[in-house]
């Protein structure tokens, strides 16, 4: 399974997990392509995809699992691989999700609809409970982080994947508006 985690206020319609579903199509990884929209509700977010992950692994033991996370969602892979012990690959990582996100308390509409959503308070404690300390494998984990990040630190993002493959971009912009000029490191990656 290939699972991608899209950011907050994102959906599976970004950009990035589009270009990312089509070049894994066009390698014959896209029957291990999920990308599910995910819930405001950081605690509902993980556990949705917990369930996932436990389907998949039901339906196929062997398949390697690689979570790919954008921002938000980069946080989610990162938590997820440390349970799983995965590969991850995150994209602008927010790294320390419970101080960044609790600016962001409040109504919001997702970027690819109209359709609003909350951001409560209690989620913000949500984050700050699934944190960790440290990705205990850095190996395990692919980074790209942007220099020009407008959103989000890249120098934490490079102090918190210490020793981790991956690539500084210089330049860019928080959502990897670029992206599909990184798409081969990435694939590479998944591969490997």
């Amino acid at each position: 399974m290939i699972l991608y985690l899209h950011g907050f206020k994102s959906s599976p319609h970004s950009f990035k997990a589009q270009a990312l579903k089509r070049t894994l199509t066009a390698n014959q990884l896209g029957a291990r392509w999920c990308c599910p929209q995910l819930p405001a509700s950081p605690a509902a977010a993980i556990a949705l995809c917990n369930e996932l992950i436990q389907a998949a692994q039901l339906k196929d033991p062997t398949t390697e699992l690689i979570i790919i996370g954008s921002s938000l969602g980069g946080y989610y892979a990162q938590v997820l691989a440390e349970q799983w012990q995965c590969k991850a690959i995150v994209l602008n990582p927010t790294v320390h999700a419970a101080r960044d996100l609790a600016t962001q308390v409040g109504t919001h509409t997702m970027y690819h609809s109209d359709q609003p959503f909350e951001f409560l308070p209690e989620y913000v404690d949500e984050l700050q409970a699934m944190a960790t300390a440290s990705c205990t494998q850095p190996q395990r984990y692919f980074l790209v982080a942007s220099r020009d990040d407008e959103v989000l630190n890249s120098h934490e993002m490079l102090a918190f994947y210490e020793g981790s493959q991956g690539l500084f971009i210089l330049g860019s912009d928080h959502g990897i508006a670029d992206f599909e000029l990184y798409l081969a490191p990435v694939l590479h990656f998944i591969n490997a």
